[in-house]
């Protein structure tokens, strides 16, 4: 025993420390992707709109995600110049994708790409692989309604609730949607640019600010289709061509 113990011991901190490299590994890789699919976005809106985040909501909206990634400043400034001086050929499209998961969930998929097909062979590949079918457009999108989203954490509400649901619904909100630990803040497409910039004007800060596609309902995923589910997610966030997936189920905590 006096030998095999600390043999053991030496196998299980060699096990610990190779879990930990994965772990480290693939939220490495998470976040490489993230800043990829930023500096796409920023790209983009650069390029349309101009460089200068002042004159370009869009733009000013996206550097604000990004800093809130914890992108680096330089990755960021290094975006917009090339979309500034940018003399290629590379045109990035806007394409969303609809289908379903398993059990019948509705599924959206928002990507930018320079390549059409290949990134509708790479979706419809995710989604055929995980249980699911990739239809055709419009099959789910009557599901989900596209709305404004601002979320305002309550460790970053400097006012009480009540004046705050007050001021977002005089500054143009639609709603505003009470959490445990967040306010979610609805607003009109159109409205989107002119609620956030009141709000925050009056000083608030948000852990999401975007115009997104809201389920009108959801549904519960549990057991296999979960598992299913999980792995979808994952292999779309892994696809340098995606940039949001809208869903309208929702998973338990234990799942």
């Amino acid at each position: 025993m006096e030998i095999i113990l600390p043999l053991l011991r030496s196998e299980l901190e060699l096990m610990k420390f190779k879990l930990f490299k994965d772990r480290k590994g693939k939220a490495d890789q998470a976040k490489n992707n993230k800043f990829v699919k930023l500096a796409r976005e920023l790209y983009v809106h650069a390029r349309k709109g101009g460089p200068n985040p002042e004159s370009n909501f869009a733009l000013k909206n996206t550097i604000a995600a990004a800093r809130a990634e914890q992108m680096p400043t330089d990755s960021i400034e290094r975006a917009i110049k090339k979309a500034a001086g940018a003399n290629d050929n590379v045109e990035y499209e806007e394409i969303m994708y609809e289908g379903y998961g398993p059990g019948g969930t509705a599924i959206m998929v928002r990507c930018l790409t320079d390549n059409r097909n290949r990134t509708a062979a790479d979706v419809r590949s995710i989604f055929n692989k995980r249980g699911g079918n990739m239809g055709e457009s419009g099959c789910v999108s009557y599901m989900f309604d596209q709305k404004g989203l601002l979320v305002i954490s309550r460790e970053e509400l400097d006012t009480d609730e009540d004046t705050m649901m007050m001021q977002a619904l005089e500054g143009g909100a639609e709603d505003v949607i009470v959490n445990e630990e967040s306010f979610e803040v609805i607003t009109h497409p159109h409205e989107f640019e002119a609620v956030k910039t009141e709000l925050e004007k009056l000083g608030h800060k948000f852990e999401t600010a975007s115009v997104q596609w809201l389920p009108q309902n959801t549904v519960s995923a549990e057991g296999e289709n979960a598992e299913k589910l999980q792995k979808m997610m994952d292999a779309f966030e892994d696809n340098e061509d995606v940039q949001d997936v809208y869903v309208n189920f929702e998973l338990s905590d234990e799942e």
